[in-house]
């Protein structure tokens, strides 16, 4: 594994394995075989609602809990202060952990200054080790920094070759904020796998297009957490660490970009953030 430091001195794993759509009995499983196969950073959510099932897992790894790098996330109808106060401590139980290692808002609509100062103190109270945002813009991060007293160790969007926000990057960078990628394999996008940029550099170094893919996130400074439900992929994706790409490679890469977005993220949060009022997230197994 290869780690990156945030901006308050905490090393993060450069990979990680991510949990968005899984079910609780298959998050189990899948966590459990991520950690068996060396992963260091599970990334959940309150929206995903497998908290639990990540905590379970972590738990019956026998893995030390500080080697585990825990990422989760506050959905907006948690964003005012006292509310959020209060999910950072239920998610602790359903976790069943001392404390989180990242907490992200989950997307930029609601009370996100009361939300902010929830955080912020949960950081101060050892609750919470790092926190950040998931699924801003660059406008809605100048806001927040306006007012923070603690700065976002990280921004997760999406981000792959085919949608590099080379801009985004360099405001990250200038503002010494990490970016982490979800759909770091453009939710398995054959049209992107097997792209011949790909298939050519995975045989120049005898590795699978997707390896070559996560190892552009990870010489691109970006932090990736791709799912998969098959075993399989589990072992393929972290099996990324005995090679580099060349200059040339990734020239190349960057030539492909077509900024091409998976997800659609503002209808997503219309439909959902406020059309489900206050959802239970306790509502798990």
């Amino acid at each position: 594994m290869e780690y990156r430091t945030l901006n308050n001195g905490i090393e993060m794993p450069v990979l990680g394995f991510g949990t968005f759509t899984l079910e609780p009995a298959d998050c189990e499983e899948l966590v459990a075989e991520a950690l068996k196969e060396g992963y260091r950073l599970i990334d959940t959510a309150n929206m995903y609602k497998n908290e639990k099932a990540v905590g379970r897992a972590i738990r019956k790894s026998k893995v030390n809990r500080e080697e585990i790098f825990i990422t989760t996330k506050l959905w907006p109808t948690s964003f005012p202060y006292e509310k959020a106060s209060k999910e950072i401590d239920e998610t602790l139980k359903r976790l069943g952990t001392d404390y989180i290692d990242l907490l992200l808002l989950h997307q930029e609509v609601g009370d996100i200054e009361g939300a902010w100062k929830a955080c912020e103190e949960a950081v101060k109270s050892k609750k919470v080790k790092s926190i950040g945002i998931s699924n801003f813009s660059t406008e809605s991060i100048d806001k927040l920094l306006a007012h923070a007293s603690i700065k976002p160790a990280v921004l997760q969007n999406e981000c792959h070759p085919y949608l590099q926000e080379k801009r985004l990057r360099e405001y990250l960078q200038k503002n010494d904020i990490r970016l982490m990628s979800w759909y770091p394999l453009g939710h398995g996008d054959a049209s992107l796998i097997s792209n011949p940029v790909f298939t050519e550099i995975g045989k120049k170094y005898n590795k699978t297009s997707a390896q070559a893919i996560l190892r552009w996130h990870i010489e691109s400074g970006i932090i990736a957490i791709p799912c998969t439900r098959n075993i399989s992929h589990l072992s393929e994706n972290i099996d990324v660490f005995d090679f580099e790409l060349s200059d040339e490679d990734m020239k190349t890469i960057s030539d492909i970009n077509r900024n091409k977005r998976y997800f659609k993220m503002p209808m997503f949060v219309k439909q959902i953030a406020f059309t489900r009022g206050n959802i239970n997230f306790n509502d798990q197994v």
